[in-house]
C-alpha cells in the first residue's frame, strides 16, 4: 500500500484538495481525501505539496501503429486498398513496444486511444492502452472502442490519386451511407438469414450508439457533415481534430458534440488545417462543450500532450478546462471514466505527481503510477 501525502490534488471529479492523500493498494485507488486514515503498513511519500493528478489521456493517437523509426515496416496505419475496411481493428497492428509507449508514459500520459488512419472512409476499429506494462494484455482496456471514420482530404486524395471513388465528398458520403445502410438492413435480418460479414458487424455495432464514431473531421464543412451523418442515422459521435471548431461554436454547442481538439502544435500541413490555432480548444470549452486536447502523435510527439494544454490556456482556455481536457473529458470520450480520468477510490491506480506545473515548459513528473505500479 502507498499513500502519496500533502499533495495538492486535482481530482476531476471533487475539485482541488489542499494538503490531500491519495491512498493506492495494488492497482487500484483505495482514498482520496484531506482527512484519509494511513494503515500503519503504508509506504509513505510526501509530496511536498506538489501538483496531484490522474494520469493523463491522450484521446487520439496512432502510436503502435505508426511508428517514428520504424518506416516504413512500422507503419501499418493505413490499408489503403478500398475506402471501407470497417472490419479491421487497431488492436490487431499495435507494437506495444513502440518507444512512444515509454515517452508517453515518462510524460504522465497513461493512457492512449490508439486508431487507424485517415484515408479511408471507414477506417475499423480503435483500441484504449495504458502506456506501460509486462505484456500486450495487461495493456489494452479495450480493443473495439470506437468505429473510426474520416471526412474531408485525405479519402479523397487518396482515392482520387488510384481514379477510384471517393475522388469527391459527395462520394465519400455515398459511401458512409451505403455502408451504414448495408448495416441497418444486416440488423434487420434474423441471424439465420444474415450472410456474416465481419465489415458489416464492425459498422453495425456503431448503429444507435453501441460504439462511438470517431470521425476526422478538420474543416467546418466537414464537421457539419459528419453532425449531420449522426442524426441520419443515430450514431454516438466524437469529432476528431475540430480545426475549425472555434468558427462553428454555435453550431457545435446546439448539437451537443464532444470534441477532440489537434494537432494544433503543427504546420498547417493541408488546406483543410488552415484555420488551426490554439484558441480552438478554450472557445469550445467556454461554450459548454465535452473538449479534450490531443496530439494525434507522431504528428505531434506524444510527451508534448501537456505542453499543448497549457498553450490552449495561453491562447484563453481555464486552467481547470486545460486538465479536464486531459483527464476526465477524454475518459468520457473513451466511455472509461469508470475507471480512469479522476481521483476517486475504485478507480485505476493511475496517478502524477508533478515537479512544477505540468502545463509549464519545467514542469515534469516526479512520480508516475500505472495499474498502481511505479514507472517514474
Amino acid at each position: 500500500m502507498i499513500a502519496l501525502t500533502n499533495g495538492k490534488l486535482y481530482t476531476m471529479e471533487d475539485g482541488i484538495i489542499e494538503n490531500g492523500t491519495v491512498l493506492i493498494e495494488q492497482n487500484k485507488i483505495v482514498a482520496v481525501g484531506a482527512d484519509v486514515v494511513i494503515p500503519q503498513n503504508a509506504q509513505i511519500i510526501d509530496v511536498e505539496g506538489r501538483i496531484v493528478t490522474p494520469g493523463f489521456i491522450d484521446v487520439h493517437t496512432h502510436i503502435g501503429i505508426d511508428e517514428e523509426i520504424h518506416q516504413p515496416m512500422g507503419d501499418d496505419c493505413n490499408e489503403m486498398t478500398e475506402p471501407n475496411t470497417a472490419e479491421l481493428r487497431a488492436m490487431d497492428a499495435i507494437n506495444y513496444r513502440d518507444l512512444a509507449f515509454q515517452d508517453a508514459a515518462k510524460a504522465g500520459i497513461t493512457t492512449v486511444m490508439v486508431t487507424p488512419g485517415s484515408a479511408n472512409v471507414f477506417g475499423g476499429l480503435v483500441a484504449v492502452m495504458k502506456t506501460a506494462g509486462k505484456t500486450y494484455k495487461e495493456m489494452l482496456v479495450n480493443g473495439e472502442a470506437g468505429l473510426k471514420m474520416a471526412f474531408g482530404e485525405n479519402p479523397k486524395r487518396v482515392y482520387g490519386e488510384k481514379d477510384k471513388a471517393p475522388s469527391t465528398r459527395m462520394a465519400t458520403m455515398a459511401i458512409a451511407r451505403q455502408g451504414l445502410y448495408e448495416a441497418k438492413e444486416y440488423l434487420n435480418k434474423s441471424e439465420e438469414d444474415r450472410e456474416f460479414s465481419l465489415q458489416t458487424e464492425h459498422i453495425a455495432k456503431a448503429l444507435n450508439g453501441g460504439i462511438p464514431v470517431r470521425a476526422h473531421a478538420h474543416r467546418a464543412d466537414d464537421i457539419m457533415t459528419a453532425i449531420r451523418l449522426r442524426d441520419e442515422f443515430q450514431l454516438d459521435l466524437v469529432v476528431e481534430h475540430c480545426t475549425d471548431g472555434h468558427l462553428i461554436v454555435d453550431e457545435l454547442a446546439e448539437a451537443k458534440v464532444p470534441v477532440a481538439v489537434g494537432p494544433s502544435f503543427s504546420n498547417r500541413a493541408k488546406v483543410e488545417m488552415e484555420h488551426v490555432t490554439f484558441r480552438t480548444p478554450g472557445v469550445l470549452a467556454n461554450a459548454g462543450l465535452d473538449v479534450a486536447i490531443i496530439t494525434d502523435a507522431p504528428c505531434t510527439p506524444i510527451q508534448f500532450l501537456p505542453i499543448c494544454a497549457g498553450l490552449a490556456m495561453r491562447e484563453g482556455m481555464k486552467e481547470y478546462d486545460a486538465f479536464k481536457a486531459l483527464t476526465i473529458v477524454p475518459a468520457k470520450i473513451l466511455r472509461a471514466d469508470d475507471r480512469i480520468g479522476s481521483l476517486k477510490a475504485g478507480k485505476d491506480a493511475d496517478v502524477v505527481v508533478w515537479d512544477g506545473h505540468p502545463f509549464e515548459i519545467m514542469g515534469r513528473p516526479k512520480y508516475v503510477f500505472i495499474n498502481g505500479k511505479q514507472i517514474v
